[in-house]
């Protein structure tokens, strides 16, 4: 069959197969010819389905249910109904086979008589038929994509997208909680819900899973609570006196399946029911031993051990199943000796024997992905496991008391998680910490021995043979650290359910920091690098012990082998009634039927997992398993691939003669052993060689298959021998893990020889190399699944994840690094040779060394950097690679990359090496008791002047100065030179903060180097200029790496040479200062210039103050906050604003710690300026404020203040913090006072108005105590002049005369009325403070006093940074805001003379300054109305402040008015006018400042109204009108009584009392649009209301929206056109009005219109005009408005 022509094979290079029975040497393998490379080949008892590249499906070998018969049965037939579907999996079972398609379809055809195709209603399907698995719990339901297939005899598994198996068929081995079989609809197997299973299997009755472990990374999957057959919960929790129980130990009752005889089960039910259960507990496994008559002795060591630790694992303690009386029933169940040992020598004798097992077996047991110690499978602690599995077994004799004893393992094992939480931090691995002599776990493990004493008689022989045990193990027993704890702490599954951490679940969880498998560090390499925390789960018929729990018994849902757990499977194979589960780490276990040598080994009983015997060097990386073989792909010593076959050997003939009937079995066993024979183990097969690079095998019946690939351009030997590599460099580091670096954590001694800073680093060191090991398996596993699969580069994790490697490498390197550089090695040298004897051969062997007789130091070092010259290997393998492809492609470019960078790190790694070299022997050598200091583990020395190559300026005569240039530091040691102790003294100065200069030689042949330090400055003078530039490069190149964060792995000298010589002067460093001043002790963190803080930073003082901002030259400067404790109140006081020159200086807010509130500004750090103080209690109802001019601290100048407690408010001047000169009081009760004030007192002359008018005018003493000679007036104009005493309000006396104005007396009574106002601050001495801020914010001393240009720049400079300070936090500001901003960075020309055009292009600029407080004149604007608002709101709101109010805003338009003449130098002063640009001459009136879209009128007079008005009176207004209100109440209250009287009146009513002309009735009226013809007139009845003049009415009402007075005066005159207009379309005509006509007329509109405060209105036009309007058209229009509102007063209604 075997031709090799050319043509016909289509030149296949890849996926090429060949077919064999059996292992005799004669076997020749056949070639099956394809279309195409096959991907993927499975096997039934007597067919085969291959599936080809292309999606194709072939099948050949017997196919019974094929409607016609196939004429070559030999030769494969094209599955036809499957074309057009991309297939990309296929799977076969003993009669039928199953294809998944690539959207996850499935297809399956074959026997159907059990329902193993999912099709009811049909015994065989002749051709693929879809079968949909439905997800019925999501609504609606969906169809489930499907990953794989596996077949068995009688039932189908598929493994969906979502990772859940789905199973239908018949039997036991379908794990569904069904009881009538044939299922024929797909269902999820329910039990492996919310875990992520990775590959499925099936035998002919039993089933396997390969199940990811439960990690953070599945918590997002609800967990199925409840069982969905008997409806019990999944999960228990019982709640013991200490500690909670969480047992997973659910088995569902509903129709168990016993296999085998009942007559086997003594036991009652309970026990049943327990030793079934998923978790399984493990007092029941053993009972279960002792009624199977076959596996009757606790096999293998590691198995049962890992039974008891893996039932502690899942939480379950003996007592944890969820009813107690199942429990005592157990219990007393075992009471009758049912253990199977008979006395205790027996034991013994047992124990020993196995103790020799365990020896040779321990090679191949490592692995555990953790270093946690003590995990099982190595020399020193197997027997120990073995002995707790048979003190457990023993003990089930005495059922219920050994709970007492598990009650105290698990107690110690809870122990390891409460250890002092400083050692978990500090990157012990928390379950060493044990080592350190821990007295918890001490007392523990007295308590435990004693416990075991009490638990039955095995408590002796446990003691005897634990003693000899303990001296070795430095950790108590197996079970304290047993794999459990490995498992929680190690594998970063955070899944933490053990009983004591339960109840501690509210603390935060440990921080393993050591052994975590990588995956935390990286987000996305959890899911791209395959997993190796694994767990397999069987079910279905165990009679063969195919299940591998240790018995035969049938198991109906899916059951975790413990005894596989922490094995890091990553495959499953199952045969008929055999199981093969593939190690990461290259070994093999097998279990179940072993009746022709298929497990690969001879022992039994084979119910449980144990290893095919492989010989030393031969890794297994492929599996598959047949009806009675078991096929292994394996690396021997080179990469070419092998094949090795166990099992029954086939001969020619004998399948005819074989029965199809399962019944005739063993009969037919016993022919085959006639007929063929077995092998014994696996043997190798010897054609395999011819066969190229194998990349799969297959078995199934009795043929084997063997996919393979010729060597195209090299690239396929190449990927097997990258994989090859590393899966060998991956056992290399799991026996180093296991053989070395476990033992040697587990040394008793070993604390005591380290010292905690030396474990603390050998454990970090131990936890690196273990990530370094599990990075490689899993690096490994992927390799390996690419060969199985594409073997292709673009996959390779090494070229997409390269960073994760090079990270790795680089952690353990300087890990192992540091841990030498503290002679850490050195100090390991007496534990190892105690421990390896003084012929280390193991060492020897494992570490490579090729030196004569090394020591042991030497040899533990070549061990430890073994790892890092495995980067080489990478370089030449990725290298190799990389000649496979076209020097331009991708790939190559790719993989020429990677390899550069590995190559890179390799050389880096050698180079630390030595640097880690020469700083050991430099410690080594290095005089005085300095060491111990100086000596730090990331510390490495650079160079150092003990050749006296450089010495220190101005040193004493006899100093000895010494200099050494570290990684981190210079450290500068002096001493006297006669002292035997040579160093007395040393000094280290942080490279970070060290600057260093060459001082210029100029002829005086001083090679000096200048050093700066924050605190220090000296010069080093070099022997030779050599010297100089040598030292000089030196210490740049060391302060460099440290600056770029490389401090702790830089390269040594020499290294770099084309580097930028000098680090940058300016850098972000920490320092502490050390000297005395304002900075002792103060730490700065921040940005340096050398050496003076410069920049942002951060300054910490020892006693609590902070300072968090700007520096310049070493002070605070600039923008900055600062927090100071006050120790008295407990609280900080707080300041945010600038400094300068380390004072607080310019704007800022004080927080005191007293709640009072300083906002203002500063000068030499004290409140000087403009500034307001809130006191009270955090401001909620603060009791006081002042806002006013401060000087030096105190309150000085013009100011108010409110005190709201007394409700009294003061507007005057101030000094020294006291009233001071003029005044006045306002109070919530109306008084008024205005006049002098003494010593914080009114003393003096004063006005005194109450609220009903009655006034005082005189003498005053004290606050509202009269005293001396005054005129007191009454309210209707009585008076009393003379001399008066007493507080106003309670009494006053009085001595003088009374006096009663005569009513025609008018002269005189005009003379009585108090003028207010004189006795007050001027309006222009307010505020200046203010004003003068703004000034020196435009850089002038006085106002007027500068440059315009210097002011324009500062305005520039002050809008930039305070925009740079918003970028910083843009929070602050809004959108519209910013653009404001933008806007302003373009200056408007202000030189040249002033034309309307720009005289507009000013009043805009105005508007937009005014509007962001960044801005100067925002600033100003911005202060202005919120001291104007101080003073007029709540008890400024007093209608006697009218006039002041009035004055101040005058007064506020004069000075911003200046400023702006200063900015604009050709703007016309007050009153000046614009030419105009036009002749046209027109009288000019207001500028319509609201509508700046109005064609600017030509001629303007400038003034400062109309300029600024629009801008202050908005945001003024609300007080202002408030007082304007209050002024005219009582005139407004008799307008307004008039308005509503009149307006009942209807419109030609009114019109007719009014006077107005009968022309000018309006007819008929425009209706409302709502109306349903629009446009139609309405006749004006006498009853129509509202109507006539209504847009003029409508457009006066706007009156109260607007603010300024050119805005009123706008619709006023808007108000006149609308009459206008109205009155012409009734006349139709032009028309010209007389005052006559129009007055009644305009007195209507004013009345519908309703104004309700129209005197205000009025009287704040003629306060507020501008005054070049008062004589123009809207002045008169004004005139008119008035004189209406004075004539609805006095209207008389008749």
């Amino acid at each position: 069959m075997e031709r090799k022509s050319s043509g016909d094979d289509g030149g296949g290079e890849r996926g090429l197969l060949h077919t064999w029975r059996g292992y005799s040497c004669s076997v020749t393998p056949e070639r099956l010819l394809l279309p195409g490379p096959v991907l993927q080949v499975a096997l039934g008892t007597r067919h085969g389905v291959l599936l080809v590249e292309g999606g194709q499906v072939y099948s050949f070998g017997e196919l019974p249910w094929k409607q016609s018969q196939v004429p070559e049965p030999a030769k494969p037939t094209l599955e036809s109904v499957l074309s057009g579907q991309r297939v990309v999996a296929v799977a076969a079972g003993s009669f039928h086979s199953g294809a998944v398609t690539e959207d996850g379809g499935v297809h399956m055809w074959g026997d159907n008589s059990s329902g193993q195709c999912g099709l009811s209603g049909l015994s065989t399907v002749p051709n693929p038929t879809p079968v949909a698995l439905v997800d019925s719990d999501t609504s609606p339901p969906q169809t489930v994509p499907v990953l794989e297939l596996a077949c068995g005899e009688q039932h189908t598994l598929a493994l969906s997208v979502q990772r859940e198996a789905w199973a239908w068929g018949s039997g036991c081995q379908l794990g569904l909680n069904v009881t009538v079989f044939p299922v024929w609809k797909p269902q999820k197997v329910e039990h492996l819900a919310g875990r992520y299973v990775l590959q499925v299997a099936c035998g002919a009755t039993h089933s396997l899973a390969l199940v990811r472990c439960l990690g953070p990374q599945d918590n997002h999957r609800p967990p199925v609570d409840k069982c969905r057959q008997c409806n019990q919960l999944l999960y228990t929790m019982t709640d013991k006196e200490d500690h909670v129980i969480i047992s997973d130990g659910h088995y569902c009752p509903l129709g168990v399946e016993l296999t085998g005889d009942e007559s086997r089960l003594e036991a009652p039910a309970p026990t049943q029911v327990l030793k079934t259960s998923p978790s399984e507990p493990v007092l029941p496994s053993y009972t279960s031993t002792s009624h199977s008559p076959k596996g009757a002795e606790p096999s293998d060591h590691s198995q049962d051990s890992e039974k008891e630790e893996s039932a502690l694992a899942n939480g379950a303690l003996p007592e944890s199943d969820s009813d107690p009386s199942a429990q005592s029933a157990a219990g007393v169940a075992l009471g009758v000796k049912s253990s199977p040992y008979p006395d205790e020598q027996a034991v013994r004798d047992y124990l020993k024997k196995l103790s020799d097992n365990t020896q040779a077996e321990a090679k191949t047991a490592g692995g555990l992905h953790t270093l946690l110690p003590s995990a099982g499978g190595l020399p020193s602690s197997t027997p120990s496991s073995t002995l707790n599995s048979l003190v457990a077994s023993c003990a089930s004799a005495v059922g219920e008391r050994v709970a007492s004893t598990y009650e105290a393992l698990s107690l110690k094992k809870m122990m390891n998680f409460y250890l002092p939480s400083g050692a978990a931090r500090s990157g012990v691995p928390a379950g060493l910490t044990g080592v350190a002599g821990d007295n918890t776990t001490e007392r523990v493990r007295q308590e435990e021995s004693t416990q075991a004493k009490k638990s039955s008689s095995t408590g002796d022989i446990r003691e005897e043979e634990a003693e000899g045990l303990r001296r070795r193990l430095s950790l108590p027993g197996l079970l304290s650290q047993g794999r459990y704890a490995v498992h929680l702490l190690s594998s970063s599954y955070g899944l933490l359910l053990s009983p004591r951490l339960l109840r501690k679940a509210c603390r935060p969880r440990m921080r393993a920091v050591a052994l975590t498998p990588l995956g935390g560090a990286v987000p996305e390499a959890q899911e791209v690098f395959p997993t190796l925390q694994t767990e397999v789960w069987s079910w279905g018929h165990g009679e063969q012990g195919q299940l591998g729990h240790g018995d035969n018994l049938a198991r109906l849902q899916p059951l975790c082998i413990k005894s596989l757990n922490n094995k890091e499977v990553v495959r499953v194979a199952a045969g008929a009634h055999h199981s093969l589960a593939l190690t990461s780490q290259s070994q093999v276990f097998s279990w179940g039927s072993n009746s022709s040598g298929q497990l690969g080994h001879m022992e039994s009983p084979s119910t449980i997992p144990r290893l095919a015997k492989l010989s030393e060097g031969i890794r297994a990386w492929d599996i598959s398993a047949g009806e009675k073989h078991s096929l292994l792909l394996a690396d021997g010593d080179c990469f070419r691939p092998i094949i090795y076959y166990s099992g029954q050997q086939v001969k020619d003939g004998v399948e005819e003669s074989q029965s199809k009937e399962p019944g005739q079995q063993e009969e037919r066993e016993e022919e085959e052993e006639r007929a063929g024979g077995y092998t014994q183990q696996p043997v190798l097969l010897p054609f395999c060689i011819d066969l190229g690079y194998v990349s799969n095998v297959f078995a199934g019946g009795q043929r084997c298959v063997a996919l393979w690939d010729r060597n195209v351009m090299g690239l396929i030997a190449s990927l097997h021998e990258l994989a090859a590599a590393e899966r060998k460099f991956y056992c290399k580091l799991c026996n180093i893990k296991t053989q070395i670096i476990r033992p040697l954590l587990e040394l008793e001694s070993l604390s005591a020889v380290l010292g905690p800073v030396a474990l603390g680093l050998l454990q970090t060191l131990a936890g690196r190399f273990s990530l370094l090991c599990h990075l490689t398996g899993q690096h490994a596993a992927s390799l390996t699944a690419n060969l199985r699969r594409v073997r292709e580069v673009k996959s390779l994790l090494v070229l997409d994840h390269a960073s994760i490697f090079l990270d790795s490498y680089h952690e353990y390197c300087r890990a192992v690094g540091n841990f030498q550089v503290m002679g850490g090695f050195q100090t390991l040298t007496k534990p190892s040779l105690d421990f390896f004897g003084k012929s280390p051969e193991l060492l020897k062997k494992l570490s490579e060394c090729s030196e004569e007789n090394p020591t042991m130091a030497d040899l533990l070092v070549a061990l430890f950097y073994l790892p890092t010259r495995h980067l080489d290997e990478y370089g030449r393998l990725l290298l190799k690679l990389a000649t496979c492809f076209e020097v331009c492609s991708d790939d190559y470019q790719r993989l020429q990359d990677s390899c550069s960078r590995f190559e890179a790190l390799a050389l880096q790694l050698k180079r630390k090496r030595k640097d880690a070299d020469y700083t050991f022997h430099f410690w080594k050598s290095f005089p005085g008791k300095m060491t111990d200091s100086l000596r730090k583990p990331h510390r490495r020395l650079i160079c150092e002047s003990s050749n006296k190559a450089l010495t220190l300026q101005n040193a004493g005569r006899f100093s000895v100065n010494w200099f050494i240039v570290f990684n981190d530091a210079l450290v500068h040691a002096q001493g006297v030179a006669p002292c035997k102790n040579l160093f007395s003294t040393h000094h280290v100065f942080p490279l970070a903060t060290l600057w260093v200069e060459p001082i210029p030689e100029e002829n005086t042949g001083i090679y000096g180097l200048k050093v700066i330090t924050p605190e220090e400055t000296f010069t080093l003078l070099a022997s030779s200029p050599m010297e100089k530039t040598k030292w000089l490069r030196s210490i740049n190149q060391a302060v460099d790496q440290a600056l770029s964060g490389a401090g702790q792995d830089s390269a040594s000298i020499g290294s770099g040479s084309g580097q930028k010589l000098e680090p940058p002067a300016s850098r972000t460093a920490s320092y502490t200062f050390y000297k005395d001043g304002r900075l002792k002790e103060a730490t700065y963190e921040g940005r340096w210039l050398t050496g003076k803080p410069n920049g942002r930073g951060v300054l910490k003082w020892p006693d609590g103050r902070i300072y968090t901002g700007t520096f310049r030259n070493g002070l605070e400067d600039g923008f900055g906050e600062f927090l100071a404790p006050n120790k008295t109140l407990n609280k900080n006081d707080h300041y945010q604003g600038h400094w300068k020159d380390g004072k607080m200086h310019g704007l800022g807010t004080y927080r005191y710690a007293s709640g009072e509130v300083y906002d203002g500004s500063f000068q030499d750090s004290m409140r000087h300026g403009h500034g307001m103080l809130r006191s009270g209690k955090l401001n909620t109802s603060s009791p006081s404020v002042f806002i006013g001019q401060w000087l030096n601290d105190k309150k000085t100048g013009y100011g108010v203040f409110d005190d709201i407690t007394k409700g009294e408010k003061y507007m005057g001047m101030w000094q020294d913090h006291q009233r001071q000169g003029t005044g006045v009081v306002v109070t919530q009760f109306g008084l008024y006072y205005e006049g002098a004030f003494k010593d914080n007192k009114m003393m003096g002359t004063g006005v005194l108005l109450s609220e009903d008018d009655t006034t005082y005018e005189g003498e005053f003493s004290d606050d509202w105590t009269l005293n001396g000679k005054g005129v007191l007036t009454m309210p209707n104009s009585d008076y009393l002049e003379g001399s008066f005493n007493g507080e106003w309000g309670s009494g006053l006396k009085v001595a003088g005369s009374y006096f009663k104005p005569h009513l025609f007396d008018t002269d005189k009574d005009k003379t009585r009325a108090v003028k207010l106002g004189r006795l007050c601050v001027c309006a222009e001495d307010k505020w200046q403070a203010v004003f003068e801020e703004c000034w020196s914010q435009l850089g002038c001393e006085a106002p007027g006093r500068g440059e315009s240009l210097k002011a324009w720049e500062n305005i520039a400079v002050a809008l930039t940074t305070s925009r740079r300070h918003i970028q910083d936090s843009p929070e602050i500001m809004s959108r519209s805001h910013s653009r404001t901003l933008e806007s302003l960075e373009f200056i408007p020309q202000h030189v040249g003379p002033i034309t309307m055009e720009r005289y507009h292009t000013i009043r805009l600029y105005l508007i937009k300054a005014c509007d962001t407080p960044l801005h100067p004149l925002g600033r100003l604007v911005e202060a202005l109305v919120a001291v104007y608002r101080m003073t007029y709101v709540g008890v400024g709101a007093n209608r006697r402040l009218l006039p002041q109010a009035v004055n101040e805003i005058k007064s506020y338009l004069n000075r911003i008015f200046q400023i702006v003449r200063f900015l604009f130098p050709d703007l016309p002063e007050e009153g000046g006018l614009i030419p105009e640009p036009t002749t046209n001459q027109q009288d000019k009136t207001d500028q319509g400042s609201a509508a700046p879209l109005e064609s600017p009128k030509p001629g303007r007079v400038v003034s400062s109204s109309a300029l600024l008005l629009p801008v202050l009176l908005p945001r003024l207004y609300p007080p202002l009108f408030t007082l304007y209100a209050l002024d005219k109440e009582r005139e407004d209250d008799v307008y307004w009584d008039c308005v509503l009287r009149l307006n009942k009146q209807p419109d030609l009513a009114l019109l007719a009392f009014l006077g107005v002309q009968q022309k000018f009735w309006p007819v008929s009226v425009s209706v409302p649009a709502s109306k349903p013809a629009v446009g139609e007139k309405q006749q004006v009845l006498s009853s129509t209301k509202d109507a006539c003049f209504a847009s003029a009415v409508e457009t006066l009402q706007q009156i109260s929206t607007t603010f300024t007075p050119s805005d009123k005066l706008q619709v006023i005159q808007l108000t006149f056109e609308e009459i206008t207009q109205e009155v012409q379309s009734l006349l139709k005509q032009d028309f010209l009005w007389s005052m006559d006509d129009l007055f009644p007329v305009f007195l209507y509109v004013v009345l519908r219109a309703r104004i309700r405060n129209l005197g205000s209105e009025v009287s704040l036009i003629e306060d507020l005009m501008d005054p070049c309007v008062q004589h123009g058209e809207h002045g008169i229009m004004f005139t008119t408005l008035k004189a209406c509102y004075y004539q609805i007063q006095h209207e008389k209604i008749t």
